[in-house]
């Protein structure tokens, strides 16, 4: 397989494979656009919900993301097809393939091509498990008790946002922790979500702040910049996500539209997390 280096005209090596820039956003946001699209027109046709492999395609986000850490390392060369945008729009096409192979199974043998699809992801993945057998542990606990710590907070923030709306302003419908319980399995989808954004924004958090990393990504340099420091993450994730996750519950009639949203901004979320929190545990080892 040739490599970036010597495989790409000068031009596009400059533009798609050397860090995030404006430019390069814009068009991998359109290459997703896409992307979105066929998957929509595909999940329509199959009349399945895209909510039902919400988990299942956990060991593809993981697939990708170890990846990409591993080539971030050296371990791995920097191929066309194992970095941005190659690597994800490869991944794409196996979680595709593995997901209608899936659906043949359940069609054919029974087999609920959920847990179908999640065995074939964590098998693709084991290779690259392989290579995590050496991890820096300390940095692995940082990332995961910030995670924690930020998690918390968000969910002490909703309870807190509930009670005071319901306590106070209507009396009819108080809150409580087993109400609010409730509320958290009944929108487990968009909690999820929400955290697997926190995930990201605590190992950029962790991997800048304490071990010398770079952010690549515009939007969090921009940010950075303006407030010197990466605990912004955090109130802007929570702030940008829920709007988002607010704006497709309320405006989205469709619901392969509105559950394939929801599977994406999962992806852009847990994705990136994976892939940071990863690089970090065997680049600093």
């Amino acid at each position: 397989m040739p490599t970036v280096d010597s495989f790409l005209p000068d031009i596009i090596q400059t533009t798609f494979f050397s860090g995030y820039t404006v430019f390069n956003t814009i068009v991998y946001t359109l290459i997703l656009v896409i992307f979105i699209l066929a998957i929509i027109k595909m999940f329509k046709k199959l009349e399945i919900d895209p909510l039902s492999i919400f988990y299942s395609i956990i060991p593809f986000i993981f697939l990708g993301s170890s990846t990409r850490a591993l080539v971030d390392n050296g371990i791995l060369p920097k191929t066309v097809f194992l970095i941005t945008p190659g690597l994800y729009i490869l991944i794409g096409l196996i979680t595709i393939v593995s997901f209608l192979f899936s659906i043949y199974l359940f069609n054919k043998k029974g087999v609920d091509y959920r847990y179908s699809l999640f065995s074939l992801g964590v098998i693709f993945s084991l290779p690259n498990i392989i290579f995590f057998s050496n991890v820096n542990y300390t940095a692995l606990i940082n990332v995961i008790l910030t995670w924690i710590l930020s998690s918390l907070i968000f969910i002490g923030i909703v309870f807190l946002v509930l009670y005071i709306r319901n306590n106070i302003f209507k009396t009819e419908d108080k809150i409580n922790l087993s109400k609010f319980i409730e509320k958290i399995k009944k929108y487990k989808i968009n909690f999820s979500i929400v955290l697997a954004h926190l995930f990201d924004a605590s190992t950029t958090y962790v991997a800048v702040e304490y071990f010398n990393y770079v952010e690549q990504h515009v939007l969090p340099n921009a940010i950075n910049q303006l407030f010197d420091t990466y605990l912004t993450l955090f109130p802007m994730k929570i702030i940008v996500i829920v709007a988002v996750l607010y704006i497709i519950d309320q405006y989205f009639d469709d619901l392969t539209i509105k559950n394939l949203l929801k599977l994406t901004v999962f992806v852009l979320g847990l994705a990136p997390g994976l892939r940071n929190i990863l690089t970090l545990i065997i680049g600093t080892v």
